[in-house]
């Protein structure tokens, strides 16, 4: 069977792995990874503009708060924390008012163009931006922000529509990844220029006023961000025939509907959503937070901000080595866990810092509480990177190419409703005498709630990808013949029997779902039945122990095959006791039987001796023995059902196995 790669809109040079397809329709990925994007003009000329785009939106942002912040200044009688919120909310405004009928231009017309034009309006924004900076007008300034964030408004759906219309299915989540990091490192380094430009070393040096350097700073990097938005190659328009609704209050409530059509992209829109608020409600108070509680200044405030930005570039990036190319769903609750652990740490660290006077990152660096502040920002930014980036590839993946710009819209839309949200809850808390730390511990409660119901609805890609994580701790994984498993339909795994970590490793080392066929009494086990009930495993029986509950294992094995899933049973019946391949039952014969699938034979090696296998008088080893071993898993090529029998199968395994244990 051919696989045919999706060709709508897509550049040609990726068509040749449409042709290169390994058996079950799994197509075969190509060598490079998601650095080598940098160098094809389909992806590095928009990667240079979002990423200029965003260094100068938080230029501007960040000097500007900075200014409010550090300056005393007071619009229409609102203290620093106050305006600080105001000029976040300002921001976000736009994408609420205005995101629907983005979304509508970007389906229409071709995205090259409309990122050139947006580009333009960015360049007459800053330099709107200059003169009222230099005229200091800082009610005016708040317009401007406002405006900016109608420019980026316009840019949201043309960005991630963008991106399946150039890059293959196996190449969104690197190149999403890619994005989200360098929107990141964008923020840290504007947040750096901007704090650099409105400091008063360079504002001294150079004998000019602050708002006149940041000035500059603005209109440089936006002519360079439009140079950039010219080599971006053209991505003909999904939609050409749609007639724009300019009423903004029917068209956005048409998006959300498009959204709400697929189950799962609805609820990847509403947990990137939470992240947007979560994220927000935590930023926008640091400015205020290394003022009023660690007594620092605006150079700490930068370097703060960093760490957030740091986390989730990094975040970002390790989502392709940790999702194997795929979108790993299991990232999404593992990252929303992270973020509670450490929001919450953050606030237990504020007692300490609190009496720390910084002027300077090596003062605020200097004590144990300044390094726990700046780590628990770094790591709740880089679970927030594991969180959102497979969401985001899964929204791209799962749309409809013709609404994708106007899915991406919704997503704005509810973004910045979430991140108004969050802007106005902040300033009712504080009001009402929450300190800033207090907020922080309210969001991470808030948090704890959303990161439980992730794993209502996703507690079996969580395991997996648990169970991935530990056995890369733990051991050193040989996966070979991977390319086996088949990437969609039925079939079944049989596998040698060494240890109960068997599951575990064959869980992490395949990232289909699989259901495991396991001896039943493992269930009665109070930590061991949490993990494998939450893998949907398969409790069995011997005829002898309990024929029900053997002939319910079977039909359950049934009705999964029937499904479409992945089922792994041990032939052996039970782990080896001399690390010896014992004679495989007949079980799987009946199975095939009943339900005529490919089986495919796999061997686990060099786990005999190690944790939770058998010693010789037949007991457990329950001390953790030869860690960080290196273990092989190996799988075969698929068996026809017509092929099968017992005996076969375990020539094969004992073949895959070789002299491995």
């Amino acid at each position: 069977m051919v696989v045919r790669v999706r060709s709508f809109g897509m550049n040609p040079a990726i068509s040749r792995y449409s042709s290169r397809c390994l058996p079950y329709g799994r197509p075969l990925l190509p060598e490079s990874n998601q650095f080598s994007l940098l160098s094809q003009r389909r992806f590095a000329p928009f990667f240079a503009t979002q990423f200029l785009g965003a260094l100068n939106d938080n230029i501007f942002r960040n000097g500007l708060v900075i200014l409010i912040t550090f300056q005393g200044v007071v619009v229409a009688g609102m203290d620093h924390n106050q305006l600080a919120n105001v000029a976040a909310g300002l921001f976000i405004l736009p994408f609420f008012l205005f995101s629907a009928t983005a979304g509508q231009f970007a389906d229409k017309y071709e995205k090259s163009m409309l990122i050139r034009r947006v580009k333009t309006l960015e360049i007459l924004l800053m330099v709107l931006a200059g003169i009222t900076l230099i005229t200091e007008s800082y009610s005016l300034l708040l317009l401007v922000l406002f405006l900016m964030g109608c420019q980026s408004t316009m840019f949201g759906p043309v960005k991630y529509a963008y991106l399946p219309q150039q890059l293959a299915d196996h190449e969104l989540v690197g190149g999403n990844a890619l994005v989200e990091s360098g929107t990141y490192i964008a923020i840290i380094l504007g947040l750096i220029a901007g704090g650099i430009a409105v400091g008063d070393d360079l504002s001294s040096s150079l004998q000019i006023s602050k708002q006149t350097i940041l000035g500059g700073c603005l209109i440089i990097v936006a002519v360079v961000g439009y140079l950039t938005s010219r080599q971006v190659p053209q991505t003909r328009a999904v939609d050409p025939e749609l007639k724009i609704n300019w009423n903004a209050w029917k068209e956005t409530w048409r998006i959300v509907q498009f959204a709400r059509e697929e189950r799962s992209v609805f609820l990847s829109i509403l947990g990137i959503s939470w992240f947007w608020f979560f994220g927000s409600a935590m930023t926008i108070q640091i400015p205020a937070y290394t003022l009023d509680i660690l007594n620092g200044n605006e150079t700490v405030t930068t370097f703060l901000l960093a760490a957030f930005a740091v986390g989730v570039g990094i975040g970002s990036l390790l989502c392709e080595r940790m999702s194997g190319h795929r979108i790993e769903l299991g990232l999404v609750p593992f990252g929303s866990i992270g973020l509670s652990l450490f929001a919450v740490d953050l606030y237990y660290a504020q007692p300490a810092a609190s009496a720390v006077a910084a002027n300077s990152i090596a003062e605020f660096m200097s004590t144990s509480s300044g390094i726990r502040v700046w780590v628990d920002l770094a790591l709740i930014g880089a679970f927030g990177g594991f969180y959102s980036v497979p969401l985001y590839a899964l929204i791209q993946k799962r749309s409809a190419r013709q609404h994708l710009s106007r899915i991406i819209a919704a997503n704005n839309i509810i973004n910045s409703l979430l991140m108004v949200g969050a802007a106005i809850m902040s300033m009712v808390l504080l009001k009402s005498g929450l300190s800033i730390p207090e907020l922080f511990l309210v969001i991470a409660a808030l948090n704890a709630l959303v990161a439980a119901y992730i794993f209502t609805l996703l507690p079996e890609f969580l395991m997996r990808f648990l169970a991935w994580l530990v056995i890369n701790i733990i051991y050193r994984i040989r996966p070979g013949g991977l390319e086996n498993i088949p990437h969609k339909g039925p079939a079944v795994v049989v596998c040698n029997h060494v240890s109960y970590m068997d599951p575990i490793i064959l869980a992490g080392s395949v990232r289909q779902p699989m259901r495991f066929v396991m001896w039943y009494r493992i269930f009665q086990m109070p930590i061991l039945n949490f993990i494998f009930r939450t893998m949907k495993a398969i409790p069995i029986a011997g005829a002898r122990e309990d024929k029900t509950i053997m002939d319910d294992a079977f039909e359950k094995v049934d009705a999964e095959l029937a499904a479409g899933n992945i089922v792994c049973i041990f032939p052996e019946g039970a782990i080896t006791r001399d690390g010896e391949i014992a004679r495989f039952r007949p079980g799987i014969e009946k199975i095939i039987s009943r339900r005529p699938v490919p089986v495919i034979p796999a061997s686990l090696g060099r786990l005999w001796g190690g944790w939770l296998s058998r010693r010789p008088d037949g007991s457990m080893r329950l001390i953790p023995k030869r860690l960080f071993a290196r273990v092989t898993v190996r799988f075969g090529e698929p068996v026809p059902a017509t092929e099968v029998t017992a005996a076969k199968l375990e020539l094969l395994v004992r073949t895959l196995r070789s002299d491995e244990r």
